[in-house]
């Protein structure tokens, strides 16, 4: 999954990024509200985290400018105004939840989840399945048939990026885009090493193999035919 963070404040952002990026979510910042509206119309994200008190764009007008376009994705508001006109305010302008500094991260974490899984429109919006795989969202549980499957964060993270693009060939630019969340060479070998990786833990045990390679084009995720 795929964060955008627009704070202003560089430790906080840097504190959170580090949160989101261990949890496995792959994590854009954006100093300003300009240059968060730029790049919250024109990537695909699964949340943004946004500060009301931005220069430039302040957050509320850049939450109102999202909504105009029609955007769905999941905004939450973290803000140091702790009244409730604020919250009240922040809420009616189209935000889905709004958390005040200073915080604690797990509960900053928490609610993406739980705005993430309010916006899902899957009929169980925190378990993907695969064929006999299986991944919960919450628990961050991931199994084939029976066996329990042991995942580093990437691994857990690409693995739900392939899930959620079933049938779907993912590049390995995509993949670099989406786990690493910036531009690495596009010679580098990283994706191939995680994605051998993460084969040997959901596959290579297993008599129908669920991840393929498409040799020069990347990667697929498909159920056995």
């Amino acid at each position: 999954m795929k964060i955008l963070l627009v704070e202003d404040d560089l430790e906080i952002a840097g504190f959170v990024a580090k949160g989101l990026k261990e949890s496995g979510f792959a994590t854009d910042h954006a100093a300003d509200g300009v240059q968060g509206l730029d790049l919250a119309l024109g990537e695909n994200y699964d949340a943004i985290i946004v500060d009301i008190m931005l220069p430039r764009l302040d957050g509320l007008s850049l939450i109102r400018e999202l909504r105009k376009k029609n955007t769905r994705v999941p905004i939450i508001i973290l803000s140091a105004r702790r009244s409730v006109d604020d919250k009240v305010k922040g809420l009616m302008t189209g935000s889905d939840d709004y958390l005040t500094k200073p915080f604690a991260f797990a509960e900053l974490l928490a609610r993406i989840q739980a705005a993430i899984r309010r916006n899902s429109t899957s009929e169980d919006p925190v378990r993907l399945e695969t064929g006999d795989l299986s991944l919960n969202l919450v628990t961050r549980e991931v199994k084939r048939g029976e066996v329990n499957i042991d995942l580093q964060p990437r691994e857990f993270a690409l693995l739900e990026y392939l899930m959620r693009n079933e049938g779907r060939i993912l590049t390995r630019t995509m993949i670099l885009e989406h786990i690493w969340d910036y531009h690495f060479d596009p010679q580098t070998n990283v994706v191939d090493v995680l994605l051998c990786r993460l084969r040997n833990k959901v596959d290579r045990d297993f008599d129908e193999k669920l991840i393929h390679t498409i040799r020069g084009v990347g990667y697929v995720l498909k159920r056995p035919s």
